[in-house]
């Protein structure tokens, strides 16, 4: 109901975690990672962005594919400044979701807090359960769930 992601995407994220190739560029971006889960009414998906700028944040949707780009930068830069220690890998993330008709795509959500990107997607009306009143001509009417 959620959504698929591309296989041969996720191949080449994990190719990189094996062979070590961290940065990610516009035109060969890194996998983020996400949890998605469903909450009552609503699908979650959390992206982990840790040390990424607001501001480097693109979260795009059309028809019904959602497409999530981040870039993280270096903090600290000048003149005088000799990096000591960098493993947080630099560059470009991104990640695509296809999400299903039964998502209201036209209401997303989304609050980025302490490094983690949250995406609320409410599940649209026309997939939500419904109760149909059924007419019986001899005894009035009665309600079963559709």
């Amino acid at each position: 109901m959620l959504m698929r992601t591309d296989p041969f995407r996720e191949l080449d994220r994990l190719t990189q975690q094996v062979f070590g190739q961290n940065a990610g560029t516009w035109s060969r971006p890194t996998a983020m990672p996400m949890d998605a889960y469903r909450a009552g009414e609503e699908f979650v998906v959390a992206f982990d962005l840790p040390g990424v700028n607001p501001d480097a944040i693109e979260l795009d949707v059309e028809r019904n594919v959602l497409t999530v780009k981040a870039e993280r930068r270096p903090t600290a830069t000048g003149e005088h400044v000799e990096m000591q220690v960098a493993e947080r890998p630099l560059g470009v993330f991104s990640r695509q979701l296809f999400l299903g008709e039964t998502l209201d795509t036209e209401h997303i959500d989304a609050a980025y807090d302490a490094g983690v990107l949250t995406l609320r997607i409410p599940i649209a009306e026309k997939a939500k359960p419904r109760r149909i009143a059924i007419a019986n001509t001899d005894s009035g009417h009665q309600q079963i769930n559709a």
